[in-house]
């Protein structure tokens, strides 16, 4: 009996590091074996003074939450670390650096959308491409990194790819890249957030980072956005 393979944005490891042991089973670590007593039934109230739980909080009130940023740094840190390790070159890690953002714009997306319709009187879906463009320079980057970014630009040459610029991104400020892989663009996470949020709203595209440093910033990153032909045949019935 054969099973469906699972999508490739939510596959990571690779079929050769799955074979090669590396593979969570109950009895590999103490961490995720089952307790010795059902839970079910036994949580007990919570004592007087006690934090609550994050998960109990309102979304809502999350909102204007913001996270250390030495601690996303170590865990981002860690992140390219433990892919480096399971890869074969620069694409392959960019690849896997994409699909690991693409997981995370999805719920970026469905939080903003749940955000949206909670608190505005007649919520609205963005239908033409360049305002959830605008949506996603603007709001997407201060969910994610407390600050929109800094430019948007469209292709002179190509009609189908436009351009989020960041000067300075946050999720590249800590990240040493070695000589031999001066190529590489860790922002390829960034990447993924954006391409899910645009699949998630309907403008399917191929999303890419590349490192363009200037004088003035050497961390400047371009995200390329190539839209779908679908896209572009329905801006332009929109137009008429």
């Amino acid at each position: 009996m054969s099973y469906p393979q699972p999508h490739p944005r939510f596959s990571v490891l690779s079929n050769s590091s799955l074979s090669s042991g590396e593979h969570l089973s109950p009895a590999s670590s103490s961490r995720f074996s089952l307790p010795l007593t059902p839970s079910i039934n036994t949580a007990s109230t919570p004592k007087p003074g006690a934090r609550p739980n994050i998960y109990d909080r309102p979304l809502n009130k999350t909102r204007n939450v913001e996270v250390s940023a030495s601690a996303f740094a170590f865990l981002f840190s860690e992140i390219v670390q433990y892919t480096q390790k399971r890869v074969n070159g620069i694409n392959d890690l960019e690849r896997r650096l994409n699909t690991l953002g693409y997981r995370v714009g999805t719920r970026v997306l469905e939080l903003l959308a749940w955000r949206n319709e909670s608190a505005a009187k007649a919520p609205k879906r963005e239908t033409r491409f360049l305002p959830a463009l605008m949506s996603i320079h603007t709001h997407v980057w201060r969910a994610v990194y407390g600050k929109p970014a800094d430019a948007i630009e469209k292709s002179v040459e190509n009609a189908d790819e436009y351009m989020i610029i960041d000067n300075d991104p946050p999720i590249t400020r800590n990240i040493s890249v070695p000589r031999d892989m001066s190529s590489l663009s860790c922002s390829s996470f960034t990447a993924g957030i954006v391409e899910a949020v645009l699949d998630g709203l309907g403008f399917p595209a191929r999303v890419t980072a590349h490192n363009t440093p200037t004088d003035q910033y050497p961390n400047r990153t371009t995200i390329l956005i190539k839209l779908e032909k679908s896209v572009l045949e329905r801006e332009e019935a929109l137009k008429t």
